[in-house]
């Protein structure tokens, strides 16, 4: 059996969702859909969960006004896809309930926000079960809490409670084909807590780990995944195959196919994971496995990553100072600031951090207490800088890999800041100035690529 997870632009259109139900159909063992909420129809369009949260901003500042209008926009949205598809049942005003009751939660309570981030899916469920069942193909809407996924209680940033598979596995006696809203579960009291942004991935990753699939498809707008990113490197290369590591190194460092956190329930399980194409659903895609067969370049992708900001301390003779490094991570910790990466030397660190940690209050307040706890020679932020990773799992096997990337950006005049790789060998990590970033990208991608 196979779990089939469909993207907001799989499903933005009643075109799109006919589309979606054909690929369905042609294959009876795609039992277990999950759905996202309707994407963008263009560039131009509103998704419907960014709708959904200015609609929660609307009611939290008590704007009657703003309220009714997104109120109706995401109901009409809706009612445009019901109609475009032939419905007459009554889902639609089950919907449109829905929508309106968001606007009577308790605004005290801490998952109000997560309720109204995950109507966009919960209501997409029911409308795509409707289709599938008024078009021959017999089908149920399932709510994640009759699924089993039972949560944690992080607004969010949800997590599986241990045991929940166990629940989970019972859908498999179930007959018709199952459609479960992605994005969310529900905690031990019956809220509704939502997955990290793009949580969907997570949610079809966790249901075909749970019923034990033979393959998770992750279906989008794209053929699969490329080398490096189309915007930047002209006609990239195709990756047909890469393994769960890999493409978990990708992911964390920029390519947006899919949710990182969503490759560990279905690695775990060891489920292989494709990436296919809603639009060209008989093009192979790129499939995700455990160990690949597939040999040849030691690099399989190029990702880049931008907005980051090195700390830096500096002090002579830190190396015999036992736990430096512990006092500079506490006072990280206790500012609620996490760190990326932590290259060093013997009398000086550079760590590595996401800029939009780093608020001038926060910044401000690092300084002072690493100067006040560590009395260093010298520390301070330098901004602006991007991470160029490039990922293989059969880079340990070959010799002079990081030569030909650092000889590539020499060859271009690109200075590399920092330079970064884990005990792994799946992955180098080179710093640049963040005015570099894509000129890095194409060069490194042409030393392994052309």
């Amino acid at each position: 059996m196979k779990v089939a997870k469909f993207g907001g632009s799989s499903l933005a259109s009643a075109s799109q969702i006919k589309k979606v139900f054909d690929i369905v159909q042609a294959d009876k063992q795609r039992k277990f859909i999950v759905v996202s909420a309707p994407g963008k129809r263009s560039g131009a369009d509103t998704k419907v969960t960014d709708a959904l949260i200015a609609y929660y901003k609307a009611y939290k500042s008590a704007d009657e006004k703003g309220i009714h209008y997104y109120q109706n926009w995401i109901i009409e949205r809706f009612r445009e896809i019901y109609d475009e598809l032939g419905l007459k049942s009554p889902v639609i005003n089950q919907i449109a309930e829905n929508i309106n009751h968001l606007a009577q939660l308790d605004l005290d309570n801490v998952f109000t926000y997560d309720t109204f981030l995950a109507a966009g899916e919960n209501n997409n469920a029911k409308l795509v079960a409707d289709f599938f069942n008024h078009s021959g193909l017999p089908s149920r809407y399932v709510h994640p809490s009759d699924a089993g996924i039972m949560v944690s209680s992080d607004p969010g940033n949800a997590r599986l409670l241990g045991g929940a598979y166990e629940h989970i596995k019972y859908l498999n006696e179930l007959e018709e084909t199952l459609i479960i809203p992605g994005f969310f579960g529900i905690t031990k009291e019956g809220e509704v807590c939502t997955f990290s942004r793009g949580g969907s991935d997570i949610t079809g990753s966790i249901i075909a780990a749970g019923v034990r699939a033979e393959l998770y498809e992750n279906f989008t707008d794209v053929n699969g995944i490329f080398a490096a990113h189309p915007g930047i490197v002209k006609n990239p290369a195709y990756i047909s195959e890469l393994t769960y590591r890999e493409m978990r190194e990708l992911a964390y460092s920029g390519f947006s196919v899919l949710h990182d956190e969503a490759l560990v329930p279905a690695y775990r399980a060891h489920v292989p994971l494709v990436i296919k194409n809603t639009n060209n659903p008989d093009h192979p895609g790129t499939k995700i496995v455990v160990q690949r067969e597939t040999k040849g370049s030691p690099v399989v992708g190029i990702a880049s990553s931008s907005a980051f900001s090195s700390l830096y301390v500096s002090k002579y003779l830190m190396n015999r100072e036992v736990g430096f490094g512990r006092k500079v991570l506490s006072v990280l910790e206790n500012l609620g600031v996490r760190f990326e990466h932590m290259p060093t030397g013997i009398d000086d660190m550079s760590i590595i951090i996401r800029s939009r940690y780093l608020t001038q209050p926060i910044s401000k307040a690092l300084i002072s207490n690493l100067t006040e706890s560590l009395h260093p020679d010298e520390v301070y932020i330098d901004r602006d800088f991007s991470i160029i990773t490039i990922v293989g799992e059969d880079m340990k096997e070959h010799v002079g890999v990081t030569a030909r990337a650092t000889a590539a950006l020499s060859k271009q005049g690109i200075s590399i800041a920092m330079l970064s790789q884990g005990s792994s060998e799946v992955s180098v990590m080179f710093i640049v100035k963040e005015k570099y970033e894509k000129e890095a990208l194409k060069a490194i991608y042409s030393a392994f690529f052309d």
